[in-house]
């Protein structure tokens, strides 16, 4: 990523929260995948805010098998979810015709809808946290239309070749491009181990991270 480029256009704007409570879904950007079944399948993040202290892990696990039995009449394929308790913010990652589709599950399902839906490229789809090991995700603010995947994709190798030498191991990305959103999922001993491998590698520091449990 051309970090310094990135950085000055940084400084021209404010960190804005991942979260806009009461918000609805954001506008559908062009599809990503091949069409499967008649319709276009895209990937989708969508973020629950549900407040501090009223999320449960075992709640939520609930919530996600609901959506499981639902998601088919939809054409939705939920794929993992994380949550974090402290915070009481859920986020569910899905293959989806639309944003409106995956949300119209989560309705159907349990009624307790997302506050925020973003499109998404991923930089795979089989990462796999070890048992045991604490589980972060942590959120970018860069410009929008300023950052292309390619620029995400290549701070995230400098990531992978700074992370052993703080005990950190980059799971995955999501970038949403029309907002300059960035997610990571990372397996790290401590939230500031993994900031410090931002920081050696090229400099991007998120402005939130958060420890989470993944479910599928």
């Amino acid at each position: 990523m051309e970090t310094k480029t990135i950085k000055r256009a940084l400084m021209t704007v404010g960190a804005a929260a991942v979260v806009a409570a009461g918000a609805g879904p954001t506008a559908a950007a062009e599809p990503t995948a091949a069409p499967t079944g008649g319709k276009t399948r895209r990937l989708f993040l969508d973020v629950h805010d549900l407040g501090k202290g009223k999320v449960k892990a075992k709640d939520v696990a609930g919530l996600h098998a609901r959506d499981l039995a639902a998601q088919g009449k939809h054409g939705v394929d939920f794929k993992a979810y994380w949550v974090d308790e402290k915070e009481g913010k859920v986020y569910c990652l899905a293959e989806a015709p639309s944003a409106e589709a995956a949300n119209q599950v989560h309705k159907e399902a349990h009624g307790v809808l997302a506050s925020r839906i973003m499109e998404v490229s991923a930089d795979n789809t089989s990462w796999a946290p070890r048992p045991g090991t604490k589980l972060y995700l942590d959120v970018h603010h860069l410009p929008a239309g300023k950052v292309t995947a390619k620029d995400v994709a290549e701070a995230h190798q400098k990531d992978l070749a700074a992370e052993a030498f703080h005990d950190v191991r980059f799971l995955n990305y999501w970038f949403d491009a029309s907002s300059g959103t960035v997610m990571c999922l990372a397996e790290a001993p401590n939230a500031e181990a993994a900031i410090a491998v931002h920081r050696e590698a090229h400099g991007l520091l998120p402005a939130s991270i958060e420890e989470v449990s993944e479910g599928r």
